[in-house]
């Protein structure tokens, strides 16, 4: 059953989970969360207060945690979510939609309006780099091999390291909104998109080739909205849509079905896959499977907020959340969860842009 409103890809709802060390992003921050505009999280003294809903997470090469949030810029932690600094200086946009972090220590944020930032010094100062790009609200970042790919409200865009000028990867999808983006093997770049569904480009091709077949819930409904994407050991591709569950390809793409009827949400936040279980984020917490969906075990103890923004899991295992208040840990595979939200609030006052 579809449990969240019907998303459309406009400004007025915000909106893949990248695997790893290399970013995560969620900008979903009305679906299934307190609405607010854009002024009352900048004006409000109560939100800040709190500790703020967290869209995008990273964990960089030196293990600094760094978390995106939507309205009061980044932070970053170097003690896994102990403490927390403001890390704002130049970054002119406090709306962030997603994270992602570079081999050789750089990090790049993306936000709602004002396109991609990128820091050389752990976050301290930020510097825009949006030559080429036609629309600057960015919805996901991934790194692969020295070029970064972007997601945004014209399409996919790719840069390479140390460049500054964006380029369109190919034709098929001007004016497309892109939510998430996930490599496959052979170069193979896939991308789910805000009302077309998901799409693929192969190196050889010309153009992205659009992939539906099985791509349909329960109800007979087409779902053309995809936020997350994900590729497990097997390469088996994964899609989390926005109110229609999850969908699982063991073919490249050509052929879908869904593994989550058992899921007592259908709006997936973030999906994590590796040799200990597939992991998806939900707006009711988060939940474990361990035979390709067909049952689903909750992860959701120590969790006090379970409208999941992002997931993701760093180099040495941990899982990371970002929700609609503040960001936890666990240690232990998601069976237990800790808050490490403590002083976020606070850093984002002091340090807000």
């Amino acid at each position: 059953m579809r449990t969240s409103a019907t998303p459309y890809p406009v400004a007025a709802v915000v909106a893949a989970g990248l695997l790893g060390g290399v970013g995560a992003c969620l900008a979903d921050a009305w679906a299934e969360t307190p609405e607010r505009t854009i002024g009352a999280v900048q004006s409000s003294a109560a939100e800040r207060a709190q500790a703020p809903s967290i869209q995008a997470l990273v964990v960089s090469r030196d293990q600094s945690l760094y978390a995106g949030s939507f309205g009061m810029g980044v932070f970053r932690s170097h003690d896994r979510g102990a403490s927390w600094t403001a890390a704002n200086t130049d970054l002119s946009d406090p709306f962030i939609l997603c994270l992602a972090a570079a081999r050789d220590g750089t990090v790049y944020a993306g936000t709602f309006r004002a396109g991609v930032f990128r820091s050389r010094d752990g976050g301290k100062r930020w510097e825009p780099m949006n030559a080429g790009l036609k629309r600057l609200e960015i919805k996901a970042l991934l790194i692969e091999d020295g070029v970064i790919y972007a997601g945004t409200g014209d399409g996919v865009y790719r840069v390479a390291e140390g460049d500054n000028r964006w380029r369109v990867v190919t034709k098929g999808l001007d004016e497309t909104l892109v939510h998430s983006l996930v490599m496959a093997p052979e170069r193979t770049l896939f991308a789910g998109t805000s009302g077309r569904g998901v799409f693929r480009y192969k190196a050889t091709a010309s153009e992205w080739t659009r992939l539906t077949h099985g791509l349909v819930d329960h109800e007979g409904l087409v779902e053309n909205f995809i936020r997350v994407l994900a590729v497990d050991k097997d390469q088996a591709l994964y899609a989390g849509t926005f109110d229609g569950g999850v969908f699982r390809s063991g073919d490249g793409g050509q052929t879908w079905r869904p593994i989550s009827r058992a899921l007592p949400n259908d709006s997936i936040r973030g999906i994590v896959t590796n040799e200990r279980g597939l992991f998806v984020a939900t707006g009711r917490g988060i939940f474990k499977s361990l035979n390709q969906g067909r049952q689903w075990t909750p992860l959701n103890h120590g969790l006090t907020e379970l409208s999941v923004q992002v997931l993701i899991v760093s180099d040495d295992g941990s899982l990371y959340a970002g929700t609609s208040s503040g960001v936890f840990r666990s240690d232990d595979d998601g069976e237990h969860w800790v808050g490490i939200s403590t002083g976020l609030a606070e850093a984002g006052v002091s340090g807000t842009p």
